[in-house]
């Protein structure tokens, strides 16, 4: 089974972002490749990690 996780953009670096965890409170940051993530992404939106895929949580 996979599990479905929501995240927060904290902050975009060049080519990574910075993710918290909503869905299991974290004060660690995930850092990720900005090729592995939507491109209409922005600082402050919340995006969905599930099926090994991020996607816009809307």
């Amino acid at each position: 089974m996979f599990e479905t996780i929501i995240y927060e953009v904290e902050s975009i670096d060049g080519d990574y972002a910075n993710l918290k965890n909503l869905t299991h409170e974290s004060d660690e940051l995930k850092l990720v490749a900005r090729a592995l993530l939507p491109a209409d992404i922005y600082e402050g939106c919340e995006v969905k990690y599930e099926m090994l895929q991020y996607s816009m949580n809307q």
